[in-house]
């Protein structure tokens, strides 16, 4: 396709994201302040040009097609390219828009959501969605412009920026060390009572390493729970040892609730690494996001 032809159709290629954006032509014609039928042609313009369907509709919904899912994809890049390409021409406006982030659920709650506020009061014409999810999340895919993600290997194809680590410890109470003792091994976690998460049987295989030296044991306990501040609140109460995420028994150790164990033994699992900002390679990012991910940097000390 020439560039001319490719340049005509730009128009059609932003409004057919954002179709799919508001899953309907009436909403996108109230946007737009145009004509349902207005939105409709150019949709079929765009379909016969490309010969493909990009849109299925009924008489009750509008979903994307196979091809129009992928070809959504690269729409909505060109479509939020032009928004930053606007806002870099315009550098003394105020950040303004919608920002999407996403993180998994402990670290949004014990980490992210305290820095929140403080931002959006800082940006009042940004609008944040936050979407708090354990499941693995592509910021092009699931149409989020930021992913925090614990991992040593980020997805290739996008910018990947280390603001921290996150390393899973084991705590419990200075109470129950002093009833049922301080295990000096992994293996001496079989004479203790063990809090795990519980969601599959491996839960209760944990993995360590020391110079070298390597142990697997097998905990039992009285008490799984796929929560970190109810396995923090339960090690607390003295129901046993924990595996926590150092940042959810950071401030529990500072005060002195919580001990850590085994601390010179590494504890293997998934949910640990770098802790890494992921974002798409945009030549021009949106002041939002921009702005964002110098606030996180800013407060790395908090994180």
């Amino acid at each position: 396709m020439d560039t001319n032809k490719l340049l005509s159709l730009l128009p059609d290629l932003g409004v057919f994201a954002l179709v799919v954006d508001s899953g309907s032509f009436s909403a996108t014609a109230r946007q737009l302040g145009v004509t349902p039928s207005a939105i409709s042609r150019q949709i079929s313009r765009l379909e016969m040009v490309l010969n493909v369907t990009l849109l299925e509709r009924t008489t009750r919904s509008l979903r994307p097609s196979t091809a129009g899912k992928t070809a959504y994809t690269f729409c909505k890049t060109v479509l939020d390219s032009a928004k930053a390409a606007t806002e870099a021409a315009s550098s003394n406006a105020e950040p303004s828009g919608e920002l999407r982030i996403a993180a998994p659920k402990a670290y949004a709650r014990q980490v992210l959501e305290p820095l929140m506020l403080p931002f959006l009061q800082r940006y009042p014409l940004i609008q944040l969605r936050f979407k708090v999810s354990d499941f693995a999340i592509h910021p092009l895919q699931d149409e989020v412009d930021i992913v925090f993600r614990p991992t040593d290997r980020p997805t290739e194809g996008l910018i990947a920026k280390v603001i921290g680590r996150v390393q899973s410890i084991l705590c419990a109470s200075p109470s129950y060390l002093q009833e049922f003792g301080v295990p000096q091994h992994p293996y001496d976690l079989l004479q203790h009572v063990c809090i795990d998460l519980g969601e599959t049987p491996a839960d209760r295989e944990w993995s360590f390493q020391q110079q070298g030296q390597r142990a697997k044991v097998t905990v039992k306990g009285r008490y799984s729970v796929n929560h970190s501040e109810m396995r923090l609140k339960a090690a607390q109460q003295g129901l046993g040892i924990a595996v926590l995420p150092d940042f959810t028994a950071k401030q529990a150790l500072a005060e002195g609730s919580l001990v850590q164990v085994l601390a010179d033994w590494k504890l293997g699992g998934n949910y640990q690494g770098a802790m890494v900002m992921q974002y798409a390679a945009n030549r021009y990012r949106p002041a939002a996001v921009k702005v964002f991910l110098d606030y996180i940097l800013e407060n790395l000390e908090r994180l």
